[in-house]
Order: structure tokens, then C-alpha cells, then sequence
């Protein structure tokens, strides 16, 4: 730790600054009972265009996109630019999904996905299996934003797991008395340090490197001498299509996390989700900008600690900066955990609550029961988060975040797709959840790693030779098993169809996709009755 005095005393002071922050949202925007899932965990559906543009920004970039897009960049160039066009084309894509999953959301009190599904195909099974889906891929999602802290600690001299405990400890306490409103405060700190710190970094650094030029020339130099074919600061043959179809799949599974819908129903109206869904691409020129640090720590000669890659910004700006603006930028980082790993918390929670407990244990269950519920759940999850960094190789935890994406992804049928067509049968959305899940695990435990001597689960990019084509091309293996599992549900349809298998009841109907703040079933509805 010596060296890092400043570094450390600056990066306490801002952590104890938002964990206050965290506490006092109790009283923000307080109603009078926060004892219902409605204002626990949405904090009341009523925030306005600037809370929910840095909550939901918040929720998305993370601590884990801070240090593992240019740690990416690092190791293999151009391909970690994939994170630029996944963002930009992302918002055109959910623009109208997510206006018309609010409104529907409002008009019956929908709390989670798995909610909306139970009532458009009336299936209590395939609403199980969406939220099952859900907390198995947020789970290692919040152990990744560890991965960002435990970056920063590392480069601070800091080994040992009790600093993770105790920053866990502190999220847990003030998210459990807070809710949804302590990382919608917390999130302006958090967006106001990066910004600043990205932008101070893309100013200062490249003038004390000799310039842009010779950034670029440096991590030609380094690509070049490399064996590994899928590496270089543009893109080859080989990875083009591997760069398209993981952009793209990215982009499909982004909004269909939980802990993103979250922030979206806690929006006051349609007019809102549709502002930000427009602005929100401005975060993605800071991504740019991020992703950028990967070629600047080439050229600056970074080198990371030990074999984790993920150490490399916060090893770069320990190397450049001042010690009291590092400092700064890793309380950026590790604040930047503390946001989405409290959103998604509470969206596993809320999964739980509503598609387990209340479907299953406890029909009849008041607003304060299922508050109390996820409450507790919501501290059971981030206790799980903190044994996955314990017990598992850091590395693992990427990779289960890795399968995590590729499993989201088989939610889309029925979360997204439902939104716009009730065409599928429940049957065959189950059916083609699961083929798409097994075509998926498949293909990512064909994948190997040679670089870190990974048999198995080392990586996205699935080489179609597997297939039996003549080709060194790759493609992103969530977009093949998405394919299979669309495939699978058209047909199992058509055969439950043929067979004149029954299917569900909607309880929507098609006005409700198109309700606003002021339609009268939105104001009245009593949220403890709906379903």
C-alpha cells in the first residue's frame, strides 16, 4: 500500500461520500410507506426524464464496461470497439419495445418481465422460466462489478478479500433501507466522476504520450507482432462477422436484463422512456472514449498485475495521473460497481418476489410481504455475489457472465416478441427456450482459449468449421442459439397448433400498450390486487 496513501484517502473519502448519499434516499422524494414493491423496488414509478437518464445510464455502464472494454482492447484491438455500435444501435431497437412495455406494465402493476409474460401468454410455467432465466444471468453480472473494485484495490496495493466484504456490507445496508432510490441519487455522483475523468484522461494522456499518432502506432506494433489471428487495430476476415453478430446479439440482450427494465418502469410516462431511449446514445460516445484507454496503455508500456488484464486502466492512470486525481478515477470505478450492482439486486429480488414466492408460496401476499420478501432476497443475492469473487477464480466469473448473455438472449421470444405478436404458442416458447439454451452451452463449451489454456468456455466466437464449413470465421454463439431457438418455437407452435393443444389466456388488451400517465387505469390501480 505505500506509494498509495493519497490515492487510498481520496478514494475512502468519495466512497463514504455516496454510502451517505445511499442512506439519506430513504427521505428523497419519500412516500408515505415504502413498504411495497411499487416504491422499494420502482421507487413509487415516478421518475422524471433527468433521474431515470442517470439511473438507467448508471445501470448500464458499468464498472465491469470501465475496466473490461479497454482490458479487451488491450489484448486484442479492434475487436473490443464491438461495445461502440451494440450501444448505438441498441436504443432505436427498445425505443418503441420499451414505451409499450411501460405502459402495459403500469396499467397492471407489472413489476418484472416474467410478470408481463404470466399475463400475455397465461402461463405460470413459462413466466417461472423467464424469471428463473433472469436471476441465473444476473447473478454473476453483480459479481463482475467486484471485479471492477477488486481492480482498483489491486492496483492501490490492496489484496484480500475484507475490502469487497465491507463495501458489499454498505451497498447491502443502504440498499435494503432505500431501494430503487439510492442508486437513482447516487447515480448523478457516479456519471459526474467518469465523465470527468474519462475527459481529463483523453486530454492529458495522449499529450504525455506524444499524441494520438503515436498511440496508434504503438498498438499497430504490438498486434503485429502477436501470432493470434483475431487481433490487430482494424478487424480482419476472420472476425468481421464475429464483430457484426456479437454488436448485434449484445444490443438484443442488453434491455432484456431485468435490472434494466427496472429502471425503465420506475419512469413516470411514456414521454420519458421515449427522451431518454433518444439521448441515451451519448453515452456511447464516452464508451468510445473509454475503450480508447486500451491503446493508451499499450503505448504508455502498462503492464497489469499479474496476469489480470482487468488491472490495466487502473495500472494506466496510477502510471499518468497525479496521485489525487487516480485517486479519483478509481472512486469512479468502484462507485460505478456500486450503482448497477444495487439496481440489479434488486431486480433479482423482484423476480424472486414475484414470479416464486407469490405465484408458488404465497398467493395471497400483501405490498409489505412482498416488500419484506425482496428485501431479504436482495441481501441474499449480493451474499451470493460476494461468495462467487470468494470461492471462484475471478476469471470464471467472466466467463459465467459470457453465458450469462448468451442465456438472457432466449427470453427475447417471449419478452420482446410478446409485446408485438401473441402468435407463439407457450408451448413452443418453451420449447424453444430450451433448444436455444442447449445450443448455446454447447457451442460455448466447444470454444477454447489456448492464450489463457481454457478447453472449454473460452470465449463467444464460435468458428463455424464446427459446422462443417471450409472457413476461419467466427460468429458470436448467444446469435446462433438465438436463431435455433426461434426456429424451434415456429415449429413447436405450429405442432401444438396442428394437435389442438391449448393455449393461454391474454389478459391484455391492445389499448393498454399504448397507456400514458394520465389514462385513468394507471391512476387507479391498486397495485396489491393486480397481477
Amino acid at each position: 500500500m505505500s506509494g498509495h496513501t493519497t490515492e487510498l484517502v481520496v478514494f475512502i473519502l468519495l466512497f463514504v461520500l455516496v454510502s451517505g448519499m445511499g442512506f439519506v434516499a430513504a427521505r428523497w422524494r419519500r412516500p408515505n410507506d415504502l413498504a411495497s414493491l411499487n416504491e422499494w423496488g420502482l421507487g413509487g414509478r415516478s421518475f422524471g426524464s433527468w433521474i431515470t437518464w442517470f439511473l438507467v445510464g448508471g445501470d448500464l455502464y458499468t464498472a465491469y464496461t470501465f475496466v473490461a472494454v479497454p482490458a479487451l482492447v488491450f489484448s486484442s484491438g479492434a475487436l473490443g470497439f464491438y461495445a461502440l455500435p451494440y450501444t448505438v444501435v441498441v436504443y432505436p431497437l427498445v425505443f418503441l419495445v420499451l414505451a409499450r412495455m411501460w405502459s402495459v406494465s403500469h396499467v397492471h402493476g407489472f413489476v418484472t418481465p416474467a410478470d408481463f409474460v404470466r399475463a400475455r401468454f397465461g402461463s405460470p410455467t413459462l413466466a417461472l422460466v423467464i424469471a428463473i432465466t433472469g436471476l441465473v444471468a444476473t447473478m454473476p453480472y453483480i459479481a463482475l462489478q467486484l471485479v471492477g473494485i477488486e481492480a482498483v484495490l489491486k492496483s492501490m496495493g490492496i489484496t484480500g478479500h475484507l475490502p469487497i466484504i465491507i463495501a458489499f456490507a454498505i451497498l447491502a445496508a443502504y440498499t435494503y433501507q432505500s431501494g430503487l432510490r439510492a442508486p437513482a441519487l447516487i447515480a448523478f455522483v457516479k456519471d459526474a466522476l467518469i465523465y470527468i475523468v474519462i475527459l481529463a484522461a483523453v486530454i492529458y494522456i495522449p499529450a504525455k504520450l506524444g499524441g494520438w499518432g503515436s498511440i496508434f502506432d504503438a498498438a499497430k506494433a504490438k498486434f503485429d507482432a502477436t501470432p493470434a489471428p483475431g487481433d490487430g487495430i482494424i478487424l480482419n476476415a476472420n472476425n468481421q462477422l464475429q464483430y457484426v453478430t456479437l454488436a448485434f446479439g449484445s444490443a438484443l440482450a442488453l434491455f432484456l436484463y431485468p435490472h434494466s427494465l427496472t429502471g425503465v418502469l420506475a419512469s413516470k410516462n411514456r414521454n420519458v422512456i421515449k427522451r431518454n431511449m433518444s439521448a441515451l446514445p451519448a453515452y456511447s460516445f464516452v464508451l468510445g472514449l473509454i475503450a480508447l484507454l486500451g491503446f493508451m496503455a499499450i503505448a504508455a508500456g502498462t503492464k497489469p498485475v499479474g496476469t489480470d488484464t482487468n488491472t490495466i486502466v487502473p495500472m494506466l492512470f496510477d502510471q499518468l495521473f497525479p496521485d489525487w486525481f487516480a485517486g479519483v478515477a478509481y472512486a469512479a470505478i468502484g462507485i460505478g460497481a456500486l450503482v448497477p450492482a444495487a439496481i440489479m439486486s434488486i431486480a433479482a429480488a423482484n423476480l424472486f418476489t414475484r414470479n416464486i414466492y407469490r405465484e408458488y408460496l404465497n398467493k395471497n401476499a400483501t405490498d409489505a410481504q412482498e416488500a419484506n420478501v425482496s428485501k431479504i432476497v436482495s441481501l441474499v443475492v449480493k451474499v451470493g455475489a460476494v461468495l462467487c469473487i470468494l470461492l471462484l477464480d475471478p476469471q470464471f466469473s467472466i466467463d459465467l457472465q459470457l453465458i450469462g448473455g448468451v442465456i438472457i438472449l432466449q427470453t427475447l421470444p417471449s419478452v420482446a416478441l410478446g409485446l408485438y405478436t401473441r402468435w407463439f404458442h407457450k408451448g413452443g416458447l418453451i420449447a424453444g427456450w430450451a433448444a436455444g439454451l442447449v445450443a448455446g452451452m454447447w457451442m460455448l463449451y466447444l470454444i477454447p482459449n489456448p492464450v489463457k489454456h481454457q478447453l472449454h468456455f473460452g470465449g463467444s466466437a464460435f468458428p463455424l468449421s464446427n459446422l462443417g464449413f471450409d472457413t476461419k470465421m467466427t460468429l458470436y454463439a448467444g446469435f446462433l442459439a438465438l436463431i435455433v431457438n426461434l426456429v424451434v418455437a415456429a415449429l413447436g407452435t405450429l405442432l401444438f397448433r396442428a394437435i389442438k393443444v391449448a393455449d393461454g389466456e391474454d389478459a391484455t388488451t391492445r389499448d393498454e400498450y399504448f397507456a400514458d400517465e394520465g389514462d385513468p387505469r394507471v391512476k387507479d390501480l391498486d397495485l396489491a390486487d393486480s397481477h
